[in-house]
């Protein structure tokens, strides 16, 4: 008989913005990653060095505290992290009172279908309502043909933010 234990990940949560509103808790950042359609912006750096931003669809696993993105194999942000498998990124409401968490992590980049198309359903349930959307329908496709590939975000902290504190 295999017996599983529960690991509980504690998140490493900095003040973003010190007298300003105050940090989010641990389970305000959980919950604010996992709620809403905001999208993630991961800063990458290109070949010549220069700073990329890319606004992108995620799904966050409060479990694991995983981030994952499901992107073309061909994108720029997959090359440069094939380069160089660290990922700034930030997740931000733009209206007051502002709150948002941004932080630092390593990349994994996933090409296994069968890894793959369960995370990009989630994403598509999350941001299109459904998998039977056709935008949902050919990114899936894409997924199972393995033009996409998913990536796996290991934060390394996050610092946060809530305007509607103090």
């Amino acid at each position: 008989m295999q017996i599983r234990h529960k690991i509980r990940i504690s998140l490493k949560i900095l003040e973003a913005s010190p007298g300003f509103g105050a940090p989010l808790t641990e389970q305000e950042t959980k919950n604010f990653l996992t709620a809403g359609k905001l999208n993630v912006h991961l800063g990458t750096v290109d070949e010549k060095g220069d700073a990329n931003i890319h606004p992108a669809w995620y799904f966050y696993d409060p479990l694991t505290n995983r981030i994952y993105v499901e992107t073309s194999k061909q994108s720029k942000k997959t090359y440069n992290l094939r380069k160089k498998e660290n990922v700034y990124f930030c997740i931000d409401d733009p209206n007051p009172p502002y709150k948002g968490a941004r932080g630092k992590g390593n990349v994994k980049i996933h090409e296994d279908v069968n890894f793959n198309v369960p995370i990009a359903e989630k994403i598509m349930v999350k941001y299109l309502g459904n998998i039977e959307h056709p935008m949902a329908q050919a990114l899936l496709d894409m997924q199972r043909k393995g033009q996409s590939v998913v990536l796996e975000i290991s934060p390394k902290y996050y610092s946060t933010w809530d305007y509607s504190k103090k």
